[in-house]
């Protein structure tokens, strides 16, 4: 099978796991990345939708002002000094999901040493670089 059939297939796996793992938090994975995003440092709104912007390129980023809302409803994430930040709810629930997000990424990686996987990323990177270069001849 040609690399983009896995690429591909490994994309679908990849975006069905986290959605699965996600679930069993109630989360969507732009929440998570809300989540993981303000579990570093509060940003301002501007801030978070260039930081989301790439996670949500297909639906133009209508889903991440609900997802964001959503947050705010539940009572994790509030506006504070004109920036986003996680409230203790939204700490405890980030600590708990990136337990799961971990754990899920040590069962995908099983096997699969240390140096093959960084040689996989850069293989994939340096082919993502090019394919990106010739597009744009």
């Amino acid at each position: 099978m040609p690399i983009g059939y896995w690429v591909r297939r490994l994309d679908a796996s990849l975006q069905a796991q986290l959605d699965s793992t996600l679930a069993g938090v109630h989360l969507s994975r732009t929440q998570w990345q809300v989540l993981n995003t303000l579990g570093s440092a509060p940003v301002t709104p501007a801030e978070m939708r260039d930081i989301l912007r790439p996670f949500n390129a297909a639906d133009g980023g209508g889903g991440q002002e609900r997802d964001l809302a959503a947050l705010v409803r539940r009572g994790l994430v509030l506006l504070l000094d004109g920036r986003l930040a996680l409230t203790e709810a939204g700490s405890a629930l980030h600590s708990e999901a990136t337990g799961l997000v971990e754990a899920a990424r040590r069962e995908l990686t099983a096997g699969i040493g240390a140096d093959e996987y960084a040689m996989a990323v850069s293989v994939l990177e340096r082919m993502s670089n090019n394919a990106d270069r010739l597009a744009s001849r």
